[in-house]
């Protein structure tokens, strides 16, 4: 998982200070609004080391490019990537298996619909 889709990044357009939260937000898919609530709910309970890693991922971690996602759906998919692997790849397979099965069932109303076609395919084999 090398790919720039799958690293954190911290993301200074939707962020309010830093861009930490709303890119864990964004890494995770969870609610940029209930990271930074989580963040300082857990400052106030007394976590010392929370406003240390925040500072530092804000100065160590890459500011997330403009063009990493083409839409919405992208970014969910690749949310998905980094939180599970392999379900993702199992829903991958899975969206081929039924457009492989939808190819099928076009293949053969058309074949049988047109008999000069299937003529055809058959010579070829």
């Amino acid at each position: 998982m090398n790919s720039p889709r799958t690293r954190f990044y911290r993301d200074k357009i939707n962020g309010k200070f830093m861009g930490v939260c709303s890119g864990i937000a964004d890494y995770t898919g969870i609610e940029v609004l209930w990271v930074r609530v989580g963040v300082v709910v857990l400052t106030l309970c007394g976590v010392g080391f929370l406003p240390v890693l925040y500072f530092a991922l804000g100065f160590m971690a890459p500011v997330k490019p403009g063009h990493l996602y083409a839409d919405r759906e992208e970014q969910a998919f690749w949310q998905g990537v980094r939180q599970s692997p392999g379900r993702t790849a199992r829903e991958v397979r899975a969206r081929f298996r039924d457009i492989d099965r939808r190819l099928a069932e076009v293949e053969s109303f058309y074949v049988s619909s047109n008999p000069r076609l299937s003529a055809e395919i058959e010579r070829l084999r």
